[in-house]
């Protein structure tokens, strides 16, 4: 395990950004998003770089780091004292400080940009002692912002959002996402006997790629759950808050806290029905 996992007393602990601060750090989020999110609609669909950081299916793309530096331009310009991890600057061996942190994927689902698929996204989150406290998932080709504060809700386009939980509360009707980790030819916990299990128990699995937009599909009603395992944080710390915001439940697969400071994090996220345990249980103790 890397960084921090801090034993958090909601008690006694005390944000020190006030609701100002933290509407201006919301506002610096969404416009960071927007400037990433014109970087990749003015590439998208064109020849780009492209090249493989640790296996031949894991891409990363001109685009990525030039959506990353430009993301944190706008976020260092709007709040100088928060520190940063982001997909493209991390170190393998470096340690994950989540104390007072923005996270930044900035361009979630490069495998699909890089093949011309149209699902990807921009992710940013901002931590305070563990706990993600503002959370912006955008995806520039619907042109649809997600946003969520902590205690204060989750929204699509400045409307609130809320997980289907009056709708669906079993797994046999409900709609499903999952994604294959980057060593799926070598790892023997590659998802696919997990998929095995689920896929036959309920309406579908879909494998759109994106880790950000399926946890916001999750808390706008549009997916009922989504399980996946060896993500890193900046693939699910904004879509987590977005999901339980809305009304929903993030767990690992066991039940427990989501392990932030985990370089390779396991999860499960849902309505918040009796389907969440259900696909706990399908995961089993191997996940």
């Amino acid at each position: 395990m890397l960084g921090i996992t801090p034993e958090i007393n909601e008690a006694t602990k005390v944000n020190p950004m006030t609701p100002e601060k933290e509407d201006r750090c919301l506002k610096a989020a969404k416009q960071a998003a927007l400037v990433a999110g014109k970087i990749q609609m003015a590439s998208f669909g064109k020849v780009i770089q492209v090249d493989i950081k640790g296996t031949s299916i894991d891409l990363v793309t001109a685009v990525d780091k030039e959506c990353d530096a430009a993301i944190v331009d706008v976020l260092r310009k709007a709040c100088p004292d928060i520190l940063f991890v982001t997909e493209e600057t991390f170190q393998e061996g470096q340690s994950i400080d989540l104390s007072n942190t923005w996270v930044v994927d900035p361009l979630d689902g490069t495998t699909n940009y890089a093949h011309g698929f149209p699902h990807f996204a921009v992710s940013i989150a901002y931590f305070f002692e563990g706990v993600p406290q503002i959370g912006v998932v955008y995806d520039p080709l619907k042109k649809e912002m997600f946003y969520a504060l902590k205690n204060r809700g989750a929204f699509l386009n400045d409307q609130p959002v809320f997980v289907s939980k009056n709708r669906v509360h079993t797994l046999d009707h409900a709609l499903l996402a999952t994604g294959f980790p980057y060593d799926i030819a070598t790892s023997s916990m590659n998802n696919i006997d997990h998929f095995q299990r689920i896929a036959p128990k309920c309406h579908g699995v879909r494998r759109p790629g994106a880790a950000a937009l399926d946890l916001a599909y999750v808390a706008s009603g549009r997916l009922d759950a989504f399980w996946e395992l060896k993500l890193s944080v900046w693939d699910i710390a904004a879509g987590i808050l977005l999901v339980e915001e809305a009304g929903g439940l993030v767990t690992n697969p066991t039940g427990g806290a989501v392990p932030y400071g985990d370089r390779r994090i396991h999860l499960v996220g849902s309505n918040g029905n009796g389907l969440h345990q259900e696909i706990q249980a399908l995961l089993g103790e191997d996940a």
